[in-house]
């Protein structure tokens, strides 16, 4: 198996309006208005200020940008003359779109003690957006972390933050940040957001980190259960070069039941697998799941699985004509583990729960781990998922088969 490419998508331009920059400014300020301290305007600028707001209510950029320029050349004008004048050139830029000098205006507003403190909240998140904007994702962090310090952000806040660091290749900051957010989500009981995990994924790949991108990959199939996060987070198990013949055939089984597999050769991988372990049950019937799929494309190829399935046709048909034979000789536990495990793989699924726990119950089974799993897969196929899960829950020992389990448990919960 082969991972599949998942890029985050990241957004580069956020809703940008004059209302949510200037808070509770719906049209152009008002030079008129009251400052939380009793300040006004003062008449060494009220003349320029007055014609400011005229040209602006009069959507006239460019001439209030001229008559501010004028009252900021003025001499005797106040600090609050000189916060108005900011704030009327930051309504003017936004809505020029100069976000750059937009964001150094209401900046300046902000950080002129005249802001009444109810629209500190909205000048903080419209400056972090103003700096993305611009691509000042410096200033954007800072903004977006004073925003979310204070309890202020929203969803896009926290977006914005983690996209800003991605970009200037913090991605050991941005899987810091995003894994946070998205462990307070779960918390919460909330759900995260797509996005938010594919970023803390590529970030996990940027890093080259395996096990961050597998529990990255584990959290989207949690949330969002696709074929192609499944893909990729089997394929990462796959790969693990510590595996047992046994937990290869079993990532394959999980595979194969979220549809996970797009080769052809992996089912045959599969396929070789099982009957090398007495399941030539099972093996037909993942390449009979193969050809259905059609996923030989190459003329060799579909030979070569035709000639693997004629052989585990044969072996399955002898070997469950004498089914009956070896449940009667069936008299260690690990024994009849091995008889559930072949009424599996013709989807005898009563019989091999039945098997599998008396198997378990005698003792002296080999692997204890794998056979909880199977009665717990076996359980799930039959629709008896309070069981399944209860056989899942005492996989403890084998840390792969464990976490298989885990899996087994996520895809039930979604199917």
């Amino acid at each position: 198996m082969t991972m599949r490419k998942i890029s985050p998508r990241i957004v580069t331009a956020f809703a940008l309006t004059a209302m949510m920059f200037l808070g509770s400014f719906a049209s152009a300020p008002a030079f008129a208005q009251k400052a939380a301290k009793g300040q006004s305007i003062s008449k060494a600028v009220a003349k320029e200020m007055k014609a400011a707001q005229d040209a602006l209510n009069a959507k006239q950029w460019d001439t209030a940008l001229a008559k501010l320029q004028e009252a900021s050349a003025k001499s005797g004008k106040t600090p609050f003359d000189q916060h108005m004048i900011n704030e009327f050139q930051g309504f003017a830029y936004v809505r020029k779109g100069n976000y750059a000098e937009a964001a150094r205006e209401l900046e300046a507003g902000l950080n002129s003690g005249f802001l009444d403190s109810g629209e500190v909240p909205t000048r903080v998140k419209a400056l972090a957006q103003l700096n993305y904007q611009t691509k000042n994702y410096a200033k954007a962090i800072e903004y977006g972390q004073r925003a979310i310090s204070n309890g202020w952000a929203d969803e896009d806040i926290y977006t914005l933050v983690a996209q800003a660091k991605y970009v200037t290749n913090d991605f050991k900051g941005t899987y810091k940040f995003v894994n946070d957010w998205v462990s307070g989500q779960q918390n919460r009981g909330q759900t995260p957001k797509e996005q938010s995990l594919q970023l803390m994924l590529s970030s996990c790949i940027k890093l080259d980190d395996s096990e961050c991108t597998s529990d990255s990959l584990e959290k989207l199939v949690t949330y969002y259960p696709k074929p192609e996060y499944w893909q990729n987070l089997l394929t990462t198990l796959l790969r693990d070069r510590g595996n047992s013949e046994r937990q290869t055939l079993n990532v394959f089984r999980l595979a194969d039941d979220v549809d996970a597999i797009r080769g052809g050769d992996d089912y045959i991988e599969m396929a070789q697998l099982a009957m090398e372990q007495g399941l030539p049950g099972e093996a037909q019937s993942v390449l009979q799941h193969a050809m259905d799929k059609k996923l030989f494309k190459e003329q060799r190829d579909l030979e070569k699985a035709q000639r693997l399935f004629d052989s585990a046709k044969k072996q399955a048909t002898d070997d469950r004509a004498t089914l009956a034979t070896q449940a009667k000789g069936a008299k260690t536990g690990d024994a009849q583990v091995r008889l559930g495990y072949a009424y599996m793989s013709y989807g005898m699924y009563p019989e091999a729960i039945a098997a599998i726990s008396a198997g378990l119950a005698k003792g002296q089974v080999k692997n204890v781990d794998e056979a909880n799993l199977m009665l717990g897969v076996a359980n799930l196929k039959a629709g008896n998922k309070d069981a399944a899960k209860k056989a899942f829950a005492e996989v403890k020992t084998d840390p792969k088969m464990s976490r298989l389990a885990s899996l087994w448990k996520l895809h039930s919960a979604s199917s």
